[in-house]
């Protein structure tokens, strides 16, 4: 699960992943150009997204019809420590969703594996390597 991320110009920073590339930029107001997400932005979608494929999947195994079902993630940021402190994803379902899904469905979105990852963060190593440059 390698990645490469490099610097393709301005403050943009994008990763290749196998054979996708994922760019980022920072916002104007940040001193990019705001032609892609912030990095930041994708860590919270990736939240949203993970939980929702979980329900999007639970629903597709019991045929159940997803155009109306909505996540929406509401995000509290904590001025004193300058952090995101609680983030709440909401399954908004449609009036004719069947009663005895309700629950099991928002057991379906915590299984999200991003969020897992949260509770119990893996450790981020930082190294540096100095490439040697090689006579021909």
């Amino acid at each position: 699960m390698d990645m490469e991320i490099y610097f393709p110009g301005g403050k943009r920073v994008d990763a290749k992943y196998g054979d996708l590339i994922i760019p980022t930029d920072q916002s104007v107001k940040s001193g990019g150009d705001g032609s892609a997400p912030a990095p930041f932005d994708l860590f919270l979608t990736s939240i949203g997204a993970c939980a929702g494929i979980y329900v999007l999947s639970f629903c597709q195994s019991r045929n159940i019809p997803t155009d109306d079902i909505r996540l929406k993630m509401s995000i509290n940021y904590n001025q004193q420590i300058k952090l995101i402190d609680t983030i709440t994803i909401t399954v908004e379902l449609p009036s004719d969703f069947p009663e005895k899904y309700v629950q099991p469905v928002i057991k379906a979105a915590e299984l999200c594996a991003v969020a897992k990852h949260l509770y119990n963060p893996p450790q981020i190593k930082l190294e540096a390597e100095v490439k040697q440059e090689t006579s021909v």
